[in-house]
């Protein structure tokens, strides 16, 4: 999708909130702890919904609240590679989007008519993650956001 669709795309998403009349603006959110960051599209995300409850990082809301985002770093104190990380966190059944490399994992599903999408990259040190829940009417729309963020969260 070229730039100036992300803007009309994600304006169709917020139509009924102020998010519509302004061009989407992504910036790098970074974890002071850890040096994890990510681009985040802050016109979207426009909401600070305090800290994870583990680990460092941030959760935000959209403005009409009907999607979060929350980038978080947690210790890797096991030293657990990403299958190992993944199947002690016993994720659910029915998983629709799964793919696991020595050096991150991602997964994606439906649960209460919202997509859920986690990725989590493993560093020297730090387990970093992101994770969205956003309308699974929506999907087509946020593909290409859900798609920048994730491949733009780097750390240690």
């Amino acid at each position: 999708m070229r730039p100036h669709c992300y803007v009309i795309a994600l304006a169709v998403i917020f139509s009924s909130g102020a998010a519509a009349t302004k061009p989407v603006e992504w910036q790098r959110f970074v974890i002071p702890e850890t040096g994890t960051s990510v681009e985040i599209p802050a016109t979207i995300f426009s909401n600070d919904a305090g800290r994870p409850e583990t680990g460092y990082g941030r959760r935000f809301l959209s403005s009409d609240g009907r999607a979060n985002l929350t980038v978080q770093s947690v210790p890797n104190e096991a030293g657990d590679s990403p299958a190992a990380f993944l199947a002690k966190k016993n994720p659910p059944a029915g998983i629709e989007y799964k793919r696991v490399t020595p050096r991150f994992f991602a997964v994606s599903s439906v649960r209460n008519d919202k997509i859920w999408y986690d990725r989590c990259n493993f560093g020297s040190r730090f387990i970093n993650c992101v994770l969205l829940n956003y309308p699974v009417s929506e999907k087509r729309l946020w593909d290409d956001v859900v798609t920048r963020i994730s491949l733009t969260l780097s750390g240690k």
